[in-house]
């Protein structure tokens, strides 16, 4: 196996694409089909001031990497979601990588910002740990990012975790979800845009990319991810993927041209500012502050908060 390119040794072998290159070649084209990604969707202006949302996982420090190389004003943002050891090490992963290349990095701290972490979140919410957890980070990246002036929030969603959103949603069809599944979220009053440069790359080209950069990064999966509905959909899609390469490509790429176009969600809902917290929601309240004020109740009945303790949707400090 030969790089096409140069003829050397090949690194990486991509089956879907037909493609064998070797690490200096691998590497240039990764970074080159991120920017074709940015340009074919606009994702980012020229050397924008982006927000990169970073767990400490391969996706996310890649991502970060990536968009710094392009010559973006990329900062990271992590929360500390308070679980436990994983937590502790995701946080020093990630400031590791900040600090080794010199690049900003915002951290907020759940307990520290809102009195409990996923853990109690999710006993106190009575929700799953994984829906308390989605709820508070997208609230909080959207907060930091409206609060110190970032346009754009970047993630590190790769092909494997959008073409198993999008097979869980066409199991469970609602078309004013399926229209929102792309790329890019466009940026709203009240709420950053969303972009997802690495949404045409498999995990495997992301964790090659990982490697041959030499970028240390946390591999564990976070405990609550277990018996997670996406795991089994994303093992259902590798089955056909090794019988068919490059079939999630083409099973995300065929639904954002061909089929997203054709939905027809109506009059888009109407957004209106939360009685609470002044961010936009659909209703009175918005779901972060009612599932807050929610646990802020059930907390002060279990004594593990103050009779005159009341919840305050403030911003979170960020620290550097």
């Amino acid at each position: 196996m030969v790089c096409k390119v140069c003829g050397q040794k090949a690194q990486v072998e991509m089956r879907s694409r037909g493609l064998a290159l070797c690490r200096e070649h691998y590497l240039d084209w990764f970074v080159k089909e991120t920017e074709r990604a940015i340009r074919r969707h606009r994702m980012l202006l020229p050397g924008e001031r982006v927000l990169v949302a970073v767990s400490g996982g391969k996706d996310s420090l890649a991502l970060w990497d990536v968009l710094s190389r392009l010559g973006y004003q990329a900062v990271g943002l992590h929360i500390e979601l308070g679980i436990g050891e994983y937590s502790k090490r995701s946080l020093e992963v990630t400031e590791a990588f900040a600090r080794e290349r010199g690049l900003e990095l915002l951290v907020v701290d759940l307990k520290e910002a809102y009195g409990f972490g996923v853990p109690e979140l999710a006993r106190l919410s009575g929700r799953v740990a994984c829906s308390a957890c989605g709820l508070s980070k997208r609230y909080i990246i959207n907060q930091v990012a409206v609060e110190e002036g970032f346009r754009v929030v970047a993630t590190g969603h790769n092909l494997d975790d959008e073409a198993a959103v999008l097979f869980g949603n066409l199991l469970n069809p609602q078309e004013e979800t399926l229209s929102r599944q792309g790329p890019v979220l466009p940026e709203k009053p009240g709420l950053a845009a969303r972009v997802k440069p690495f949404y045409r790359f498999s995990e495997r080209e992301v964790l090659s990319y990982t490697l041959l950069r030499g970028i240390r990064y946390l591999h564990e999966e976070c405990p609550n991810a277990k018996g997670a509905k996406s795991l089994l959909y994303k093992e259902a899609l590798n089955l056909v993927e090794r019988a068919m390469p490059g079939a999630k490509l083409r099973f995300l790429e065929g639904f954002l041209e061909k089929i997203r176009p054709r939905l027809d969600v109506g009059e888009e809902v109407a957004l209106r500012e939360c009685e609470r917290c002044g961010y936009p929601t659909t209703g009175a309240v918005c779901a972060f502050c009612r599932m807050w004020d929610a646990v802020y109740r059930r907390a002060k009945k279990r004594r593990l908060l103050p009779e005159e303790a009341v919840f305050h949707p403030k911003a979170p400090v960020a620290r550097g």
